[in-house]
């Protein structure tokens, strides 16, 4: 079975200045900063923020996974302002999924805004399909809320 889930988050900040953030290994640091007590801690595992960069999310109890995991980025494309990632450890994966992959892409609405696509394509085994409903937008949501937060106080203040 497979099956895609998306969300738009829209954000009254260029969509250069949020790419510079989303683009990297700056925003899974920033969430854990910003949203401790929702995301929990994040750790570096391998790379520098390009593709084939393994990050370690430890979420607290009751957070929006159990446990751990740990995402691999797939994809970075600059042109497109597009970051793919594929938990390869833990969550998602733990649970049953064969493939959960999250995609973050910002588009340019206008001079001052953009938006935060997000988008989560996942596998699972025909027999594990009531595994399905588990899959969420919910840690994407809360992300580009309190990242967009952060950013559009950075900006306006900068700005003025």
């Amino acid at each position: 079975m497979k099956g895609h889930l998306s969300h738009d988050y829209l954000i009254e900040v260029p969509a250069a200045v949020v790419w510079d953030v989303y683009r990297g290994i700056e925003l899974p640091k920033l969430a854990a900063q910003l949203l401790r007590d929702v995301l929990g801690s994040v750790e570096v595992v391998h790379g520098d923020g390009g593709v084939g960069t393994i990050i370690k999310l430890t979420y607290p109890p009751g957070g929006p996974s159990p446990g751990y995991m740990k995402e691999m980025y797939t994809k970075i494309d600059d042109e497109q302002r597009l970051k793919e990632a594929e938990i390869i450890e833990g969550g998602f994966i733990d649970v049953g999924f064969d493939l959960y992959r999250h995609r973050l892409q910002i588009i340019e609405k206008d001079v001052q805004s953009s938006i935060i696509r997000s988008s989560v394509d996942y596998e699972i085994d025909d027999k594990l399909q009531e595994l399905a409903s588990q899959a969420t937008m919910k840690p994407f949501q809360v992300l580009n809320e309190g990242i967009g937060k952060y950013l559009k106080q950075k900006w306006d203040s900068s700005n003025n």
